[in-house]
């Protein structure tokens, strides 16, 4: 049986703003990604997905696209592009862009045709409707990034949808001719090499009509939208569409950022029959350390929870769908900080985190630093704080009553711009990342963590990182086992097997600083089994040491 190249892969996320800047203005850019080709060859990894480099106003850091089909200055030009896909095909190493078509910037021509007039041809590309009698908003509903989600027009007395920031209205994909121009864009991107599409909330793009008020708790100020646009009535619809006009015939991957999705959604967007997408990104097992809907709302992990999600996903897609595997994302704090140790054990807990994960079934990211164990940074000022939901958020939770200490806990735990301080590739000023004034503060512990340090460290969590990748390679039980819980109610180990083809895995991961018990039926299986991959040199068959991860080959 062939196993489709994306199976057995690696992905690595570039987050290009804080990559690596060649020009010295404090950005990073394509020709700086061209720079670290090697670099990401040399880890293993397969497949680049690349954040945004779209022409954007950035208002959400190129989320906010003003042309799909130009590349921005910020990041160079469209020959820098061409150059970046010729390369990476040379080293062996594919391209997946960010498609992001639930919304554009509000400086996208069509949008700026969309809002000139009542009766012009690109009014229907967008979401319009009148207010309510009292002159409201048309629904209560609340945008992700804090406000109201809908923006009044003064020209034409009409409101607009947003579901993220008031310049980046939603596109309207009732309407054929919208998406028609959406496939043309994506093929333009396909003829030119691109090798996929990681699709930004794009189980966004169907929304229930008519539109209704949302639920609002008693805490909060703004209706719930999600049950009228989360893997709305025409989703399926809409992505077969996409699949027969775009995808069909090509040798891609597709992945899907699809919030508020469940296991048996899951199977239906990745089962190869249906013609939708190859895998999804689920979004339950970041939930966990949260109250409710509420990131910000902070409660400790109980592993229990972590390990059950994790189970649940990896037996409902097997045989039938595909997973993907990612503790990191440029929209999630750092693992080694949140599930991990970033002070005593950051490399041990880094090493247990990443086996936890890339033994399971699915196609593992990596998110850039994480391969060497970047952590969260803890800004003082909320002025040196970029990212736009962490802003809106602090406004909206003072109103609501939050303290001052309260807030700045939650976005050192949870805030985006953890994840986009510069890539620390060395000990020099501003970590290597520039030579000028870098566009997000450098996190001041890059004189002790960077990539320079990790590649000259045999040790490291680099070469930790390139041994998984290249089991994933080697060990067809990876792609193809199935996955069992072990220790289901232990609150500190996370263990499970992999079985499949005559052989089985036992995974063991330690999630705390403290030495744990293993379960005795367990240390009899283990018992003379072969090691193939640990952090752990000395090891106990009975104990696992504080964040010890060991992988076990038995028969």
């Amino acid at each position: 049986m062939t196993i489709a190249w994306w199976k057995t892969s690696t992905v690595y996320q570039i987050y290009p703003k804080s990559f690596n800047d060649t020009t010295g203005n404090g950005v990073g850019d394509i020709p700086g990604i061209i720079e670290k080709l090697d670099y990401l060859k040399s880890l293993g990894i397969d497949v680049i997905w690349l954040s945004p480099v779209y022409d954007s106003p950035q208002e959400d850091n190129g989320y906010d696209i003003r042309h799909y089909q130009k590349i921005d200055d910020l990041f160079g030009s469209m020959d820098d592009m061409e150059c970046l896909l010729e390369e990476a095909h040379k080293r062996g190493l594919k391209i997946v862009m960010d498609l992001v078509v639930n919304h554009t910037s509000d400086e996208h021509p069509w949008f700026v045709e969309s809002r000139s007039s009542m009766d012009n041809p690109y009014r229907d590309y967008y979401i319009w409707k009148d207010g309510k009698e009292d002159g409201t908003p048309p629904t209560n509903w609340g945008s992700i990034f804090s406000g109201s989600a809908w923006k009044y027009d003064e020209e034409t007395g009409q409101y607009y949808l947003h579901l993220f920031a008031e310049k980046q209205p939603d596109l309207n994909w009732e309407n054929p001719e919208l998406r028609s121009d959406v496939y043309e864009m994506m093929n333009f991107w396909l003829d030119k090499g691109v090798n996929g599409f990681r699709m930004d909330v794009i189980n966004f793009i169907s929304k229930h009509q008519p539109f209704a008020d949302g639920d609002i708790s008693d805490r909060e100020k703004y209706g719930d939208p999600g049950p009228y646009f989360l893997n709305g009535p025409r989703i399926h619809e809409f992505l077969r569409e996409m699949h027969g006009e775009v995808l069909h015939g090509r040798d891609v991957m597709t992945v899907g950022e699809m919030p508020g999705t469940t296991p048996d959604d899951a199977v239906i967007y990745t089962d190869p029959e249906n013609n939708e997408l190859d895998m999804i990104f689920t979004f339950e097992h970041m939930s966990l350390d949260q109250h409710g809907g509420d990131k910000w709302n902070l409660k400790p992990l109980d592993l229990r929870d972590l390990k059950e999600n994790f189970e649940k996903w990896q037996t409902s897609l097997h045989g039938s769908g595909w997973n993907s595997l990612y503790w990191n994302n440029h929209d999630q704090p750092r693992i080694v900080s949140r599930f991990g140790n970033d002070g005593e054990y950051r490399e041990k807990s880094a090493k247990m985190l990443a086996t936890c994960l890339h033994m399971m079934q699915g196609t593992p990211y990596i998110y850039q630093g994480e391969e060497f164990g970047m952590t969260n940074v803890h800004f003082d000022n909320l002025e040196d704080y970029q990212d736009i939901e962490t802003l809106n958020m602090y406004k909206e939770k003072k109103e609501l009553g939050w303290s001052h200490e309260r807030i700045m806990d939650a976005i050192y735990t949870k805030g985006r711009d953890n994840a986009r301080t510069p890539m620390q590739w060395d000990d020099s000023s501003h970590a290597g990342f520039t030579t000028g004034t870098p566009w997000l503060q450098v996190n001041e512990n890059h004189s002790a963590i960077n990539a320079e340090q990790a590649l000259n460290d045999p040790k490291s969590i680099f070469y930790y990182y390139q041994k998984l990748i290249q089991l994933r390679k080697e060990m067809e039980i990876l792609s193809e086992g199935g996955f069992d819980l072990l220790m289901r109610e232990d609150e500190h180990i996370f263990a499970y097997e992999r079985a499949g083809g005559g052989e089985s895995l036992i995974v063991l991961c330690n999630f705390s600083g403290e030495d744990r018990e293993v379960e005795e039926d367990i240390v009899t299986r283990i018992d003379g089994a072969q090691v193939v991959v640990s952090n752990e040199g000395s090891r106990d068959l009975r104990m696992l040491k504080p964040y010890e991860a060991s992988v076990y080959r038995v028969l």
